[in-house]
């Protein structure tokens, strides 16, 4: 490793931000190594800045946990005046206490905790030293914003949840969870986009589908969206699985 590449290192992991070249079509601004609360927050505030801004060239502002890609038109964008736009976003801001601007699409969606749709959650609950109708109470009264999309199409990460859950991945995966599984771990949530082997733990389960191919709004969730997890009996989830409207009983409101 050079002594440039160390300082690089050292500088994020101080808390940056650092704006680092990703190909030759965009710029990444990269806040931490690790998913900080801090650095979540940066991140959904300068995605907004980001999205707000005249950014000449840009043909995209997207956020992963710690860090926000410029994209942008390499044929008629000049390098370095872009990456000197973008420095001037990150400039005046105390970015280790970023606020992130309210949520103007709120969704509220039905979900289903424990027994067959939520099989981890008498786990979370010990691991967390709540009831489960406490862990209940928890997540439903938290409002979970869309930090990234991602590992699937549509797939969000949601957060973040109360320091109680902060809790690790399993040590073993989980060979398959259901389309629609609400898993925890370190703090978030993900709601699966499609059945697969997880890390995380299942605590419960929507009809609401985050991936909608033959749709002409496939991907209905946005970053930095909010999301109310409405509970619901394991009977009234059973009924809008079996329905198959992939709003799976959600409704968003837009605020201004």
């Amino acid at each position: 490793m050079t002594v440039d590449q160390m300082n690089q290192l050292s500088t994020s992991q101080d808390g940056g931000p650092e704006i680092l070249p990703l190909g030759r079509d965009g710029w990444l601004v990269r806040f931490a190594l690790t998913p900080e609360p801090w650095a979540m927050a940066a991140v959904q505030r300068l995605h907004a800045l980001g999205r707000a801004s005249v950014l000449p060239g840009v043909t995209r502002v997207a956020p992963s946990l710690t860090s926000v890609l410029f994209s942008y038109d390499p044929d008629g964008t000049d390098r370095s005046v872009l990456r000197a736009q973008i420095a001037r976003l990150l400039e005046g801001e105390d970015w280790h206490h970023a606020t992130p601007e309210p949520a103007t699409r709120v969704w509220q969606v039905p979900v289903s905790f424990g027994g067959d749709h939520g099989p981890d959650l008498a786990e979370v609950a010990g691991m967390t030293g709540l009831s489960p109708e406490q862990v209940i109470r928890e997540i439903t009264q938290t409002p979970l914003r869309v930090l990234a999309i991602g590992f699937a199409p549509g797939q969000p990460y949601l957060g973040l949840l109360p320091e109680a859950f902060d809790l690790p991945r399993m040590t073993s995966l989980n060979p398959q969870v259901p389309q629609g599984a609400i898993a925890l771990a370190v703090r978030q949530i993900v709601l699966f986009a499609n059945a697969s082997p997880t890390g995380w733990r299942q605590v419960a389960r929507t009809a609401f589908r985050v991936f909608r191919p033959d749709s002409d709004t496939p991907l209905p969730l946005s970053a930095s969206d909010e999301m109310r997890l409405v509970p619901v009996s394991g009977a009234e989830m059973d009924g809008l699985l079996a329905s198959g409207d992939p709003s799976g009983g959600a409704k968003l409101e837009l605020r201004s």
